[in-house]
């Protein structure tokens, strides 16, 4: 459960008003803008290969074992997964918004301004680039962030629902992305990636039937379900 909240998100390589100042940002990583968000449940780990091969029947991870995150997928697979595992659940499990993926990495309303998610030290919290030995490994196996959420940097990169943008400085309420375009965010960090590329603001993109080493996801749920 992610108590709903308000909080600012995005990072800047300047810092005109002091606001989630980061040397490291990129210009897509801003401006810093005003988000409230409703009450949601996320998962407490990425989608699992065994939870994936119980809906989808088959497994294409370049890294096997069944509580390894599932990677590989494209945005249309994890679609297909979420039909599937709402048929088998009764529910109505979705990927996350971004803005969703960005408040429960950063803590939520018990944030404590890290860096990573969870910590300002990545080896304590995420599988990277250079403790990974270059593959995923089982969930669970670093700490937690603030909500107890696991992975949500490093392990595997993961899909959000929206189509990528750039963001406005506007305030918004539970933003959904981009109305227009043809890719889709990810976000997170992965097995591969650098240090750097771990940073809980840093965005991604690829396109809807695009496949990629390391990219994964995770599910949410919202609170009426």
């Amino acid at each position: 459960f992610v108590e709903g909240g308000t909080f600012n998100m995005g990072a800047q390589s300047t810092d005109p008003e002091g606001l989630n100042y980061d040397s490291e940002a990129y210009d897509r990583e801003a401006p810093v803008h005003s988000v409230t968000l409703s009450d949601y449940y996320v998962g407490e780990t990425e989608v699992t290969q065994e939870l994936w091969e119980t809906v989808m029947r088959y497994n294409l991870s370049h890294t096997e074992g069944p509580q390894k995150p599932v990677e590989q997928v494209t945005w249309v697979e994890c679609q297909s997964f979420v039909d599937g595992l709402n048929e088998i659940t009764g529910k109505k499990f979705r990927l996350l918004t971004e803005a969703e993926w960005e408040f429960a990495a950063r803590g939520g309303n018990k944030s404590q301004a890290y860096k990573y998610s969870g910590s300002n030290v990545l080896d304590d919290v995420a599988w990277y680039k250079n403790n990974s030995g270059n593959e995923s490994h089982d969930v669970k196996t670093k700490a937690p962030n603030e909500l107890g959420i696991y992975d949500m940097c490093g392990n595997v990169l993961e899909w959000c629902q929206d189509l990528f943008g750039n963001y406005s400085a506007n305030e918004q309420i539970d933003p959904t992305g981009a109305t227009s375009g043809s890719d889709y965010v990810i976000r997170g960090g992965s097995f591969l990636a650098a240090e750097s590329y771990n940073r809980v603001t840093l965005r991604n993109f690829l396109f809807s039937s695009g496949v990629s080493l390391g990219i994964g996801f995770r599910i949410a749920l919202a609170t009426e379900d």
